[in-house]
């Protein structure tokens, strides 16, 4: 059976002290709030909370229609697109889309993961580069 260091590079993701204690990647998916919120509150200047326990990061373009829930942090360059709903729970890398009509719930996405249309991610854990196809859930 695969486990974490078999199946991601975690040089690409600020949760790597979180995930590097667990074993396979389904144990660290109860405990990525609270990854979140311990991360959050020690985040630098870069990043504005844009309200409370969401954290977007200066470089990062986010659409005035894109809904943010708490607690979430969107990493630098990443690109928050038209009616993206991230319910919470979502550690978003560097470089990253989150495309139109995107859903994120209980997630981490590493550096230049791509999800950019009509997607589905919940209580998962995406690795660097990963792109997921139009429409897949």
């Amino acid at each position: 059976m695969y486990t974490i260091s078999d199946l991601y590079d975690l040089t690409h993701t600020a949760a790597a002290d979180y995930l590097s204690q667990f074993t396979y990647p389904w144990e660290a998916l109860k405990g990525i709030q609270d990854m979140i919120l311990e991360l959050g509150s020690r985040l630098g200047d870069d990043y504005a909370e844009v309200s409370p326990q969401v954290w977007v990061h200066s470089t990062a373009k986010v659409a005035p229609t894109a809904f943010l829930g708490s607690p979430c942090i969107i990493g630098p360059g990443t690109e928050v697109r038209h009616c993206a709903f991230v319910r919470g729970s979502a550690l978003v890398g560097e470089n990253c889309v989150v495309g139109n009509s995107v859903e994120l719930k209980n997630v981490i996405l590493f550096d230049n993961v791509q999800t950019p249309h009509y997607n589905y991610v919940g209580d998962s854990i995406l690795g660097y580069r990963s792109h997921m196809g139009a429409g897949s859930i």
